[in-house]
């Protein structure tokens, strides 16, 4: 079987001196001078290799690198650039190039680039669609794949695990991905946000109640628990659970039985656990607020969800997906970073993680005056010093005043700035008398 090449060139000379090579070393080749007729050949036909130009009469081989990415398509991909647009093509392979070739060819490199592109192409963007349902972006990153290839062994599975990383990291997208790789991926996936249950409702809440139970059990409730039956149930930042609460969730996970509140008897259930914390939750058993016991049944595998600092290159990848969302959501129909945009966004610290990316994308769609995000479309990137407010229990109140008085009391700032979402915020505030 041939190997099937798209070149996209709009010099005829150049495009058709290409052409000939491939087709003399037995390749099956097809031409075009435009990015509007290459994506209409990417629709129709299958290829194994990209080679664009840099510069095209309609757009730039980048323009059409980004397209191709959010198709989901992992086609090898390389740009032809001249050797004073190097930097363009440095960023061509940030946003997942395979390579890129500096005009003049040389023969030799080419040949080599083209073998070695074909033998090892990168998949650097994966998505699964599985029953209509997530979008996952894997990355290139060494961390990244490390992540994945842990997912992949345990979600298999019938283990609790217990993921681990800073608030924004996507814990809730690895715990949906364990469960649609598990054999119990046609039932249901439930996610329960710990901390905004109380100590009074949250046993209604995971287990049920029977009409008349109590004042406001104005009719029978099925429980999250007996409502994921054969499914999995992830608790989200399972920390934030009250000790009395985390005693019934002992009992229900060692002895696969719920008891509704009011009833008198038990429902025999079969559900997975995927718990995820960004506490010390060790710490939190030294200072008697988390049950030993109930660490070690949550804990059978736990799963590190690395902050997108420590993943490379990926950030541009999961900016290009944001942008594609961005552009649904607000109807509009920016197609790409400018090159000095995408070392931004690379270089930015990321202390919100995912969710700050995600805020600073869609912002930057809904006030982007072109349809290139350039550097002065992106919110000022704060003279905030976010590691000033990573949160320690010594002097948490402190630092979450330090934090509203530093973000003028938007409240979403300051939660970015001390590393936990909205809700654990308004919770901390309670807890410590601070007025919401």
């Amino acid at each position: 079987m041939k190997y099937r090449i798209l070149i996209i060139e709009d010099d005829a000379a150049f495009g058709a001196m290409l052409r000939a090579w491939f087709v003399r070393n037995g390749y099956e080749v097809f031409l075009c001078s435009k990015v509007s007729f290459a994506k209409q050949e990417l629709k129709k036909s299958e290829y194994n290799l990209v080679l664009s130009d840099l510069r095209l009469p309609d757009g730039d081989g980048i323009m059409l690198l980004q397209w191709v990415k959010e198709q989901g398509l992992t086609t090898p991909f390389i740009i032809m650039t001249s050797y004073a647009e190097v930097q363009s093509a440095v960023a061509a392979i940030k946003l997942g190039a395979e390579d890129y070739l500096e005009k003049p060819i040389v023969p030799g490199v080419f040949k080599e680039k083209i073998e070695n592109a074909l033998k090892n192409p990168s998949k650097v963007l994966e998505r699964k669609e599985k029953r209509g349902s997530t979008h996952f972006i894997m990355g290139n990153s060494p961390i990244a794949k490390k992540m994945h290839g842990h997912i992949m062994k345990i979600a298999p599975t019938k283990m609790s695990v217990l993921i681990l990383g800073e608030s924004g990291t996507g814990k809730e997208v690895a715990a949906k991905m364990i469960h649609d790789n598990s054999p119990r991926s046609g039932k249901p996936f439930l996610a329960v946000d710990c901390g905004s249950l109380s100590k009074e409702l949250a046993p209604s809440e995971l287990f049920g109640h029977l009409k008349g139970s109590f004042t406001s059990a104005i009719d029978n409730k099925t429980g999250v628990f007996e409502q994921a039956n054969g499914g999995t149930v992830f608790l989200d930042e399972v920390g934030n659970l009250y000790y009395e609460v985390q005693m019934q969730l002992l009992r229900a996970l060692q002895e696969q039985k719920i008891r509704p509140v009011g009833s008198a008897h038990d429902i025999v259930i079969d559900v997975r656990i995927i718990a995820a914390t960004n506490e010390d939750l060790e710490l939190a058993i030294s200072k008697g607020r988390f049950r030993t016991d109930l660490y070690h049944r949550l804990n059978e595998f736990s799963l590190y969800v690395p902050p997108l600092r420590e993943r490379g290159d990926d950030t541009i990848l999961f900016a290009l997906e944001f942008l594609k969302q961005a552009n649904v959501e607000l109807g509009r129909e920016v197609e790409r970073f400018a090159p000095e945009t995408i070392q931004l966004l690379t270089n930015h610290h990321w202390s919100g993680n995912l969710r700050e990316l995600r805020n600073v994308v869609r912002r930057a769609v809904l006030f982007a005056s072109d349809n290139v995000i350039y550097p002065s479309d992106l919110p000022v990137f704060s003279e905030l010093k976010h590691d000033d407010f990573a949160l320690r229990p010594s002097d948490e109140k402190e630092q979450i005043e330090a934090a509203l008085h530093q973000a003028r009391g938007n409240k979403t700032l300051a939660a970015q700035l001390l590393q936990v979402d909205r809700k654990t915020l308004y919770n901390k505030m309670h807890h410590h008398g601070i007025k919401l």
